[in-house]
């Protein structure tokens, strides 16, 4: 394997873009749940932050929608802000059977935190490309996973 590709595998794999892809990833995982880590943070612990700040208070289930967890882990994710009174967790007042989630200004400072320590990940991951390469690179990526999670057309849903 040459020296520009990791050393886990024969040279053909690194001319396909889903090899690369993966490589990539792992490096930019590293990197990002290293900084979470030390922040003692989490990926969903972000996700719930920046759906509140984003969405307003919302339900569990919504959150779980909305961020693209599990319920379980929203559940858990929760308890785990609660505890640290980065989100407060109320019965629903029309639904007692519901709880609802909102953001305090304590858990608005911590996304901002979360924010800026995200950005010195993707900073320090990305470090190889310009600016322009950065965008060039998400735009592709943004269509990549747009068209592998885009509705399957009404035709081929009736097969």
């Amino acid at each position: 394997m040459s020296a520009t590709h990791d050393a886990a595998g024969p040279d053909r794999l690194g001319h396909l873009p889903s090899y690369l892809m993966t490589q990539a990833a792992r490096h930019v995982h590293r990197v990002v749940f290293d900084r979470l880590d030390s922040a003692d943070a989490r990926g969903h612990h972000y996700r719930i932050l920046a759906a509140l700040e984003e969405y307003g208070p919302s339900s569990q289930i919504d959150l779980a929608r909305r961020c693209g967890l599990d319920r379980s882990d929203v559940a858990a994710a929760v308890d785990a802000l609660v505890d640290r009174r980065f989100v407060v967790r109320a019965a629903d007042p029309t639904d007692r059977r519901r709880n609802i989630i909102t953001l305090p200004q304590r858990g608005r400072r911590r996304l901002f935190d979360l924010d800026r320590m995200l950005t010195a990940a993707q900073d320090e991951a990305f470090a190889p490309l310009d600016a322009a390469e950065r965008a060039q690179l998400t735009a592709m990526l943004t269509r990549i996973v747009e068209y592998h999670t885009r509705p399957a057309p009404i035709s081929a849903q009736q097969s």
